[in-house]
């Protein structure tokens, strides 16, 4: 197994993921029931050399509803029937689930109206004004 690229030089080796087969759920008859195609796929972060402190706090706090009690994200994946198309589908999907994680958002930056575009705006408004004025009935005395 080869180790997992995540992002921007950031790599979880091999030997930190732990990998398991066992047996799929769902339709599929007597080939679901001998067959063990779905796998799971065990990283503790926690424990990881890949990662920061920084990037490790940012990951714990972001991913904390999925992770176990020892600070593990487990991914499964049964979607396929074949094993090893499974493995790399759930080791994708930790890879995106960690590369989301370590998204750090850009600061907003606050911006004002300049006074053109404020006095353009009136404009038009009185001129929608004016318009609606002139549908009106005229009475004249």
């Amino acid at each position: 197994m080869d180790d997992l690229p995540i992002k921007n030089g950031i790599v979880i080796p091999a030997h930190e993921l732990e990998i398991s087969a066992s047996r799929s759920g769902g339709p599929g008859g007597q080939h679901v029931n001998k067959t063990s195609t779905r796998i799971s796929v065990r990283w503790n972060i926690s424990t990881t050399h890949a990662l920061t402190e920084e990037q490790k706090a940012r990951v714990l706090q972001k991913l904390s509803h999925k992770l176990t009690d020892d600070g593990e994200l487990i991914v499964h994946s049964s979607a396929s029937r074949s094993q090893v198309q499974n493995k790399d589908m759930a080791l994708a999907q930790l890879a995106q689930e960690v590369r989301q994680a370590l998204h750090v958002p850009k600061k907003r930056m606050a911006t004002r109206i300049s006074k053109a575009v404020k006095e353009q705006r009136l404009q038009k408004k009185s001129q929608r004004s004016f318009i609606k004025k002139m549908r009106g009935k005229k009475f004249e005395d």
